[in-house]
């Protein structure tokens, strides 16, 4: 396949955009008759503003407003319903039924908040004067142009997985954030995993020693899913799935190792290398379920994207990352997260085990203890010494209150917390932007045949931005009312 930067630009979506004085398209793909090599270094944007580490004037009450109530927002209003110091003022969706069943859901803790079905009625939550925070959970598409009208009304935005789809818009987001100083937090609820945010806290520590390499994943079977009628708005995420070839959905598996590596706080990503493979389920189940259903007809012999996608990226640092994706073939859902250092190394599927480096001689290595994992009661040993604070403090009633084990809750309370007591947020703009601008790469990546240069959307502060807290050094006094 021949693409050039026009067609990449397409690709992106950043064709027709202005970019006088901005320099956001350097850094991006060279063509593919520059041989393979990626493109010189992204250095001409100017920053407006550093929003990484920085902290918004203090809320002593958050006053939200969500929009998407279908699959991911409802978790999130009932999650921030029972914490204190927050007043949820609007509910926006396009149906009326997930409107009531989301008040249902919060109607005893005395929240009246006011209800929107109209298709542009989210922009009124978005201008209402009475709230600070938005909440958007809706089809992929629309979560960069809500999340951008929401920062110029004024508004912290919280958005769902990925934040952007094309690389404009990662850009969009960026530079948006940086201009209203409103943060934009993408809500990546896998970084707060017990097992992701004890990786984490071991890293800070050193037990691993040198980072060397991560591994990531979401492989999730999926597939029937993707073709239910009602599961996902207008059958928006299978659409997703069409016409689009590479890693879609990157975040999860990514930001957990984006974190251990202090990413966008001291190394960088600099460039990938990304294959897929055929699709060998998705069109077939199309034809089968056109063959009972006409409906699925519009859906036979589309252009689905590869079943596995494999992703390669390297650091400034020379670390190196490996994620894939799958959400068709029938393995058990897996982040597949690997963290690998000069001292240890952990894995999370299919069960959680650690390896330390332990004495051996060149005689003595094989069939030593050196090539095993730790026992179970050493794991319990690590985990009791190094467990994070915020698990220590919510761990119990986030297992019984919050999904995928307990992190979404946690996620949800620390982002509250933090804009309650004027502290930077975990995930700033800048890791929204990077984490969600993997999936258009990869695509390209893809379609040439070729290495990708990934930009650096912090202008260069990574070298000095902070690392993110994780110990709970600051605030930490929001409590959980149900």
């Amino acid at each position: 396949m021949k693409n050039n930067r026009r067609d990449f630009l397409k690709l992106t979506g950043m064709a027709g955009l202005s970019v006088a004085g901005t320099g956001v398209l350097n850094g991006i793909a060279s063509e593919p008759e520059n041989n393979g090599k990626v493109a010189p270094e992204q250095s001409a944007r100017i920053q407006h503003f550093n929003m990484s580490g920085y902290a918004a004037p203090k809320l002593d009450v958050v006053r939200i407003g969500f929009i998407g109530l279908g699959n991911r927002g409802p978790a999130h209003l009932g999650q921030v319903s029972i914490l204190e110091g927050v007043d949820i003022k609007a509910l926006c969706d396009l149906r009326q039924d997930r409107l009531d069943s989301a008040k249902k859901r919060i109607e005893k803790t005395g929240f009246r908040p006011d209800t929107y079905t109209g298709k542009e009625d989210w922009k009124k939550v978005c201008e209402r004067k009475d709230i600070d925070l938005i909440f958007i959970a809706t089809p992929w598409e629309l979560h960069t142009p809500m999340a951008v009208y929401a920062m110029n009304q004024g508004k912290h935005v919280c958005i769902e997985v990925p934040a952007a789809k094309t690389v404009e818009e990662c850009w969009q987001l960026v530079e948006t954030s940086e201009r209203t100083k409103m943060h934009c937090m993408m809500m990546e609820n896998a970084c707060y995993g017990f097992y992701e945010l004890l990786m984490l806290n071991l890293a800070r520590e050193g037990f691993f020693g040198e980072i060397i390499h991560g591994e990531g994943a979401y492989i999730h079977h999926l597939l029937y899913g993707h073709f239910s009628k009602d599961k996902y708005y207008d059958q928006w995420r299978l659409k997703e799935n069409i016409g689009r070839n590479g890693n879609l959905y990157p975040t999860h598996g990514l930001g957990p190792i984006a974190q251990v590596m202090n990413i966008n706080r001291g190394d960088k990503f600099e460039y990938l290398v990304s294959v897929s493979g055929n699709d060998f389920m998705m069109n077939d189940l199309a034809k089968k379920m056109a063959a009972k259903d006409a409906f699925y007809k519009q859906y036979v012999d589309k252009p689905f994207r590869g079943s596995m996608n494999t992703t390669t990226i390297r650091t400034n640092m020379g670390r190196t990352i490996m994620l894939q994706h799958d959400v068709t073939s029938p393995r058990p859902k897996s982040d597949g997260l690997v963290i690998s250092g000069t001292k240890a190394t952990a894995i999370q599927f299919p069960v959680e085990k650690i390896s330390v480096a332990r004495e051996a001689t060149p005689e003595t290595w094989r069939g030593s203890d050196a090539q095993t994992w730790i026992t179970d009661d050493e794991f319990k040993a690590l985990q009791k010494k190094y467990e994070p604070n915020i698990v220590k403090k919510l761990g119990e009633i986030a297992k019984q209150v919050g999904a995928h084990g307990g992190g979404d809750f946690l996620m949800d309370w620390r982002t509250i917390d933090c804009l309650r007591n004027g502290l930077p947020l975990d995930q700033d703009v800048y890791d929204a932007a990077l984490w969600s601008a993997i999936g258009p790469l990869t695509e390209w990546s893809v379609a040439n045949q070729m290495t990708v240069k990934i930009p650096d959307f912090t202008a260069g502060s990574w070298k000095t931005n902070k690392p993110m807290d994780i110990a709970i050094a600051n605030g930490g006094n929001t409590k959980v009312i149900r």
